[in-house]
């Protein structure tokens, strides 16, 4: 039976709107299984269940398709504190951070960022638009503090606080030496308070 007038005949298969976010959640699983060098288009098409040719609709390159999939990767969040002491706000950071850096998903995303900022400038600006929410967070939590009362100093630098923080992670992630405990979280808070507090 023909078409009736005025209608198109359909070809091919119907587009599925569900193939863009399988895809950039397979290339965010392979880039932190095997880093950019080792993720292919063919696997990320073989992983979501899609021919080729629809990655390169939606993405014209692997390298398109890596700085899409590292945007999500870098949308994470560790949650603000606000438990009442300037001291159980960083406890509860820094627990939470160390609870996401001891996964073998955090380590490999530590380890994937150093990689991709050394490869593409593009990520050095994702991962310094992370470290800023960070940032703007923790000066936030010291504003907190400095309203209840804490004697917090008045050169209590938030962007060192980060930095300091991260650049522990990020040197023992490139070194191969283990991270810190969740259980260390109090000796890096100490470590913290002592900068900070007059």
């Amino acid at each position: 039976m023909g078409t009736t007038s005025g209608e198109r005949p359909r070809r091919g298969r119907p587009r599925d709107p569900d193939a863009e976010p399988r895809i950039r959640r397979y290339a965010v699983q392979l880039l932190l299984e095997r880093g950019f060098d080792g993720m292919t288009v063919d696997d990320v098409a073989e992983a979501a269940g899609v021919g080729k040719a629809t990655i390169y609709r939606r993405w014209a390159s692997k390298e398109e398709l890596a700085n899409d999939a590292m945007t999500e990767l870098f949308d994470i969040e560790i949650p603000d504190a606000d438990t009442g002491s300037i001291e159980g706000d960083l406890r509860q950071v820094y627990t939470a951070a160390l609870q996401f850096v001891s996964t073998k998903e955090g380590l490999a995303w530590v380890r994937l960022a150093v990689s991709e900022l050394n490869r593409d400038e593009r990520f050095a600006v994702l991962y310094r638009s992370f470290l800023d929410r960070r940032i703007a967070l923790t000066a936030a939590t010291l504003e907190r503090a400095r309203e209840r009362g804490e004697p917090i100093r008045a050169g209590a630098d938030p962007v060192l606080m980060v930095e300091w923080l991260a650049g522990v992670l990020i040197l023992r992630a490139l070194t191969g030496e283990a991270m810190p405990a969740v259980t260390d979280a109090d000796h890096l808070v100490g470590m913290t308070m002592h900068g900070i507090m007059q």
